[in-house]
Order: C-alpha cells, then sequence, then structure tokens
C-alpha cells in the first residue's frame, strides 16, 4: 500500500517538473533564436520479491516478481535545431544559418548565444544589448565601426564592411562563429546565452561557412523553434499523468481508511 503512495508521489514530482518546462517553451515562444528543451522519465528502481529460476530437466523456469517504485527525470534536453528566420531590414540583425553560436566577450568571460540583434555603444563597438557584452571577431577583438563610417553591410561570411565620408569601402572585420562537438551540452545562463560544460567539448571558433559552421544572414532574427502544437499536447499529456497518480493516491488512501476502519 505504502508503495503505491510514495510510487504516485513520484509519479505527481516528475510531471511537475515536466509542465516546468513546457511552461518555459511556452514563456519562450517569441525569444529570439530560444531552442526548446524536452523533459523525458525513467522508471526508478524496481523491488524484486522473488528472483528469476532456469529451467531443469523436469520443470520450467521462473521469471521474477518485481513491483516498480515509480518514476524520476531522466533528462531534460535542449533541442537545437533550426528556428525559422523573420526579414528585420535591420542590417545588425544577425541570425546563423546553420551550426554555430556568436561569441560575447567580457574580459576572460565568453559566452555563445545564436541571438543576434546587436548595437553599437558609445565607442562604436559592436556588442549585444542586453548585456554590453562585446561581438567577438575572427582572430580575437571586437569590431569597431568608427564615427567617420557609415553605410554598413555584412556578407554571409561575416565579413563586415563600411563606407567614409570619401565614399571609400572601409573592412571593419570579420564576424566569428564557434560550434561544439555536443551543443546539447551547453549551459544556459540566461539572457539567451550559453558557456561551456563538462559535456560541451571545446569550442572551434573560426570564420563563418567555413569548418562545418553556418552562414550569417543579415536583416534578419532567428525565431524560436518551440513548436506550439507539440507543446500543447505535452501539456495535455502532461496534466493527465498528473490527475492520474493524484487518483492513484485518493484509491490508497481510502484502502489505508478500510484497514483502519477494520478494528472498529
Amino acid at each position: 500500500m505504502l508503495r503505491s503512495l510514495f510510487a504516485a508521489v513520484s509519479g505527481l514530482r516528475t510531471h511537475q517538473l515536466r509542465m516546468d518546462v513546457v511552461g518555459h517553451n511556452l514563456a519562450n515562444v517569441n525569444s529570439v533564436a530560444y531552442k526548446a528543451s524536452r523533459a523525458s522519465f525513467r522508471e526508478l528502481f524496481s523491488q524484486t520479491l522473488r528472483g528469476g529460476a532456469a529451467p531443469t530437466g523436469t520443470r520450467g523456469g521462473v521469471n521474477p516478481q518485481q513491483i516498480g517504485l515509480g518514476t524520476s527525470l531522466g533528462a531534460v534536453d535542449g533541442i537545437h535545431t533550426q528556428g525559422a528566420l523573420q526579414a528585420t531590414g535591420r542590417v545588425r540583425d544577425l541570425a546563423v544559418e546553420g551550426e554555430g553560436f556568436f561569441v560575447l566577450v567580457s574580459g576572460t568571460e565568453v559566452y555563445y548565444t545564436r541571438t543576434g540583434s546587436f548595437v553599437q555603444d558609445a565607442a562604436g563597438v559592436l556588442v549585444d544589448p542586453a548585456t554590453g557584452l562585446t561581438v567577438r571577431a575572427v582572430g580575437g577583438g571586437t569590431i569597431t565601426v568608427p564615427g567617420n563610417v557609415h553605410h554598413l553591410s555584412i556578407d554571409r561570411s561575416g565579413n563586415v564592411v563600411g563606407v567614409d565620408d570619401g565614399g571609400n569601402l572601409v573592412p571593419l572585420g570579420q564576424i566569428a562563429l564557434a560550434t561544439f562537438p555536443n551543443p546539447e551540452g551547453l549551459l544556459r545562463v540566461g539572457n539567451s546565452l550559453y558557456t561551456v560544460s563538462a559535456n560541451s567539448g571545446a569550442p572551434s571558433v573560426g570564420a563563418p561557412q567555413t569548418g562545418g559552421r553556418g552562414a550569417i544572414a543579415s536583416g534578419a532574427l532567428e525565431m524560436s523553434n518551440v513548436d506550439l502544437a507539440l507543446e500543447f499536447a505535452d501539456m495535455i499529456v502532461t496534466q493527465r499523468g498528473f490527475q492520474a497518480n493524484s487518483r492513484v493516491i485518493s484509491a490508497s488512501d481510502e484502502m489505508l481508511q478500510e484497514l483502519a476502519n477494520l478494528r472498529r
């Protein structure tokens, strides 16, 4: 009896965690370049009531008898599929088509993101407006736009070019992209930023359209890859699972109540 109660409690807990994941996905459905997460369950260990027995010459084999003790959260996976591109017409809005992350730096701190809504600060440096982190260029350093340079353009290889007051083309640098052996292993740190973890592998930083890195689309932003239909379906399934485990607790409580009433 107590096994059913504790198994159902574990089911309530894990279904609540799954609903947390679904809610976070839906909350970020319009976040630029957000990558959805997916929760999966695993069976907890089972109590063995009787072990199995091998067949003999006179008697057949016997299967083991086991009773499961509930469920647990197995993993929360990041789904790093490509999101759709939304045209903005703004040159400094950048999207990655294919593999790769923009590299943002602040001193020795390095972060990675797919959100490419960049701006120029007062010094003309290309930065992330939410955090002030600077955009890394190929070969290191930053991309700075002098005060006499206007009419920026950014090609698919990340080359940033401007036009000075004399009408001359001025190369300003090339935006770098980073790829990872296991992007799903990156650690989310907020503001749509990621950092390296023990299971992401070391970053490979270089020019776009080289080494398996994607191309850069200027004047567009990557949309969230959240599938609303799938998330609503997961929400319904999760809610029903939570309700079913609640019913198990209620039924187990009624059975315990009947046992308690036997002495009356």
